[in-house]
């Protein structure tokens, strides 16, 4: 395990896990929507973006945490470890409603409540997103070690 992503729905506890897989391996973490997001809300560039994300994939070491599908088949290709966070979405949208008001690594500023468009994010994802991450989970699995874990249960006891 030295290329290790983590997707899954926003507030599904993605980001909790790669910091605990982060301790306990000591690979570096890289934190999409930290260099997505600027401090004033904005993002920079696809271009950017893709430059930044080339870089991390040329390293020999890493975890990436966060989802950005227009990017996951070229994260999945490069990995050799995944795991899903697959969650029922009333336990996501309470994941994203725990974290409000707290400082977080992978965001430059503080949220005080939840954008109904990220709610609404959330709600789709079974829908819009999960069914094309499980296709390329199919594509991409041989080779490649894959946890998919239905509960934070799951992935703790996976860590331990």
């Amino acid at each position: 395990m030295k290329k290790v992503i983590v997707i899954g729905c926003p507030g599904s506890g993605k980001t909790t896990f790669a910091e605990k897989l982060n301790k306990r391996t000591g690979l570096p973490l890289f934190y999409l929507d930290a260099i997505w997001h600027k401090p004033d809300r904005t993002h920079i560039s696809r271009e950017e973006y893709d430059e930044r994300l080339a870089e991390i994939l040329e390293r020999e070491e890493w975890i990436i945490d966060g989802n950005y599908s227009r990017t996951l088949e070229v994260r999945m290709q490069a990995s050799d470890t995944i795991f899903l966070f697959d969650l029922p979405t009333e336990v996501c949208i309470q994941g994203a409603t725990e974290r409000l008001g707290k400082a977080r690594y992978d965001v430059p500023w503080i949220d005080t409540e939840l954008d109904p468009q990220f709610k609404k994010e959330i709600e789709e994802f079974p829908e819009k997103t999960l069914p094309r991450i499980y296709e390329l989970l199919e594509k991409y699995k041989e080779n490649r070690q894959v946890a998919i874990f239905k509960s934070r249960i799951q992935a703790d006891e996976y860590l331990r």
